[in-house]
């Protein structure tokens, strides 16, 4: 997950990718860096597809909705925006003037504000629209204000990369809880007892694969748009 090649074999080009995951709760069947890994996943498969620079994870960010279950470990919105921003600050000092964040926590909202800051130089990955895209190219069946957590799509790719860090029970783990107005406020605590938002029972391998794929297909247009 993390690139471990010496300074003389990384890629003479101007785009880097940095996958953004968290540390926190994905029910009793996923494990904590669930974010960590799917971000890792994305970007791994968009290195091998694409003339882009991959840069190892952040692995904790923006969890605090999550600090009611063990495990979860969160850092401030500014510390990781500020943690985003120098490493693009390095980039730029190393001749790759371009940085795609490739996000795996849906509380990261700040990187929204970064990237927006950054005047044409950043791109955050996946849009909304790629990753509804990916859902219906792979047949994903749960909405997603429904799949919110630890559902069909996290577990769908988790079962397809990582399989081996997937416990059981993820089959009898449905729990649906589509209006969460109060989240931010509360945090997650009020709508699921188990960590769990969604339906993983319909999780597949098979969907996983589908999802990356199509994640894959859509970043064309990304790096397309980060080069003009």
């Amino acid at each position: 997950m993390i690139p471990l090649h010496t300074s003389g074999e990384e890629p003479d080009v101007p785009v880097a990718v940095l996958p953004v995951g968290s540390h926190e709760q994905h029910g009793p069947f996923l494990p904590l860096a669930t974010d960590t890994v799917i971000a890792c996943t994305v970007a791994e498969a968009i290195a091998r597809s694409y003339p882009v620079r991959l840069l190892p994870p952040v692995t904790i960010s923006c969890s605090q909705e999550h600090a009611a279950w063990p495990g979860t470990v969160s850092i401030s919105a500014a510390t990781l925006s500020a943690v985003v921003r120098d490493v693009a600050r390095s980039l730029r000092g190393a001749g790759v003037p371009k940085l795609v964040l490739v996000n795996g926590h849906g509380g990261n909202y700040v990187l929204g504000n970064v990237v927006q800051e950054a005047g044409g130089d950043m791109a955050l990955f996946p849009a909304l629209e790629d990753w509804d895209a990916a859902r219906d190219a792979a047949g994903i069946a749960t909405p997603a204000v429904s799949d919110m957590h630890a559902g069909e799509l996290e577990t769908s790719i988790l079962l397809h990369a990582r399989p081996e860090l997937v416990r059981e029970g993820y089959a009898g783990a449905d729990h649906l809880a589509d209006d969460r107005r109060h989240l931010l406020t509360a945090g997650m605590a009020p709508y699921t007892e188990s960590g769990v938002v969604g339906r993983p029972s319909l999780a597949s391998a098979g969907k996983g694969e589908g999802v990356l794929a199509s994640l894959v297909g859509s970043f064309g247009d990304c790096l397309a748009v980060l080069q003009q």
